[in-house]
């Protein structure tokens, strides 16, 4: 039996996954994060039975009275860090869920998995879909060396680019860093608008209304263009299935692993 704390077990996906946990036979739901629900049943909040499931407003007095084993993040970067930096002091595992956090933030991360002998599971997605996206756009970066990612997301999503789209730069980046043909210093005009560099590959964020989550990597060859979507709907179901494996898998390595196909057989 795997006992499973969430951070952010009260939002959009955290609350679906504390379901999906909680119906799941291997899998115990013994707690969750929520600063606006401290102190109150996660089970009672979110219909699940008459289960006993303490809401904490804070990692630290978590930690010191909830025995758990996998630490699951969807919270902010900046909570995200603090929470799986304290876990892993912990010897406990943690599956990142949370976007934003930078490359620096996931080096710091990782030191701290490595010295505590524990691991960390970092997932910028965790749609099964999202996952095949990545894998395709890293066999095209082997080939085509000019590509760059265009990331959309509602008006009111906070971190750009997305966690995902971080994610994707990063793989990019280490098959081939993308071909160059003007560089900055050459470019006549507002240099921002040829979007922001992360890793050596350019991402172009839209924030508008209408848009829930979308990316797809753009790949171009002279007189041809491949282009890899993928786009999500309105529920954050798609994203259980891949959050439930992530868990599963999350201390069958020690040190930090970034994506959820690192843990698959593909």
């Amino acid at each position: 039996m795997i006992k499973v704390f969430i951070a952010g077990a009260t939002g959009w996906a955290g609350s679906e996954l504390s379901k999906g946990v909680y119906k799941t036979q291997n899998m115990e739901l013994v707690g969750g994060l929520s600063r606006k629900s401290s102190g109150k049943n996660l089970a009672q909040i979110l219909g699940l039975g008459n289960a006993e499931i303490p809401i904490y407003s804070d990692i630290d007095t978590a930690l010191s009275e909830v025995d758990f084993d996998v630490l699951v993040d969807y919270t902010s970067p900046d909570i995200c860090k603090k929470n799986t930096v304290s876990t892993l002091k912990k010897g406990k595992k943690v599956v990142i869920g949370t976007s934003g956090l930078t490359s620096e933030d996931y080096s710091e991360i990782a030191q701290v998995a490595d010295e505590y002998h524990s691991s960390v599971l970092a997932v910028g997605n965790f749609s099964l879909t999202v996952v095949l996206l990545q894998k395709f756009s890293e066999m095209a970066a082997r080939y085509i060396p000019n590509f760059e990612i265009i990331d959309y997301a509602q008006e009111d999503k906070i971190d750009s680019p997305s966690g995902t789209a971080r994610e994707l730069a990063h793989r990019l980046s280490q098959v081939q860093k993308p071909a160059i043909p003007i560089s900055n210093d050459e470019l006549v005009g507002e240099k921002d608008s040829r979007g922001a560099n992360l890793d050596g590959v350019q991402v172009h964020s839209v924030r508008l209304p209408g848009y829930v989550i979308s990316i797809e990597t753009i790949f171009g060859l002279k007189d041809e263009k491949l282009t890899i979507r993928h786009d999500s709907g309105s529920s954050a179901e798609p994203y259980v299935k891949g959050a439930l494996l992530a868990i599963e898998k999350a201390g069958r390595f020690k040190g930090l692993q970034r994506g959820l196909d690192t843990v698959m057989d593909l």
